[in-house]
């Protein structure tokens, strides 16, 4: 997969290209990245990426010529390496919220193009003529897109085959398929007064296999509930949330 990134701060990147996970994934090439800066397409002397919005009014706008002069060069850029066409998309507060399902759909393509807004965003006339997606974090604001586009390629990169020690690990996150991941233990086997629940030192696969689904089904229960009413449980799953409910609500009793 190849990704390009137009941001005013590249050195930002850092972070998730020489560390961890994303950087090994980098690294060995399982995702393409380059980064595009603005300010290396202005015209003027003081290379100025900024200008105020037409009708007044706080803050400022990204310039509109060098930050098309950029998405245009990452264009070629990908061109070079025979992608044609590249999803573009606006990392903004007023986009979709990215969710697993989407990050799925997205590691299915060639190839994306991100653009990080900063200050106050961008021409909305960019938006219209360059940009076919846009997407969010969430429902907050942040001070640019390049965390949220960090973010966005991390869990591009961790789902991409060979990028994680243990090609399970994926499949057995959170969100895979619409529930949250059990509960997780280590050594040591007690920790003041508090033991790893026996069936997990038990051996018998089968057990902690039926254990682990009804927790995934509890905690989703507990803090996610948006996300099971999303979901369509089979009777298995149903007798096992409620069995869930049941202990939880003798423990409180």
């Amino acid at each position: 997969m190849q990704v390009a990134v137009v941001t005013l701060f590249p050195e930002m990147f850092a972070a998730l290209t020489e560390h961890g996970i994303s950087g090994r994934g980098i690294a060995t090439g399982l995702l393409g990245l380059t980064l595009w800066n603005p300010r290396d397409f202005c015209r003027d002397k003081h290379r100025n990426v900024d200008d105020k919005p037409f009708g007044g009014g706080p803050g400022m706008l990204m310039k509109t010529e060098p930050l098309l002069a950029t998405i245009d060069a990452a264009r070629a850029g990908l061109g070079e390496r025979g992608i044609s066409k590249s999803r573009c998309i606006y990392l903004s507060p007023q986009g979709q919220q990215i969710n697993h399902q989407k990050v799925t759909e997205l590691a299915e393509l060639e190839s994306i193009t991100l653009v990080c807004g900063r200050y106050q965003g961008i021409d909305n006339r960019v938006i219209e003529a360059e940009i076919d997606e846009e997407l969010s974090l969430g429902d907050f604001v942040l001070s640019g897109g390049e965390i949220a586009a960090m973010a966005l390629l991390d869990a591009l990169i961790r789902i991409q085959p060979g990028a994680l020690g243990d090609e399970d690990s994926a499949m057995q996150d959170s969100l895979t398929d619409g529930l949250l991941h059990a509960p997780e233990y280590t050594r040591p086997q007690q920790y003041e007064g508090r033991a790893v629940p026996p069936v997990l030192l038990s051996g018998d696969h089968a057990a902690i296999a039926r254990w682990r689904n009804k927790q995934r089904l509890g905690v989703t229960w507990l803090k996610r509930r948006d996300l099971l009413d999303r979901l369509e449980l089979n009777q298995e799953q149903k007798t096992l949330l409620e069995e869930f409910k049941q202990e939880y609500w003798a423990k409180r009793a």
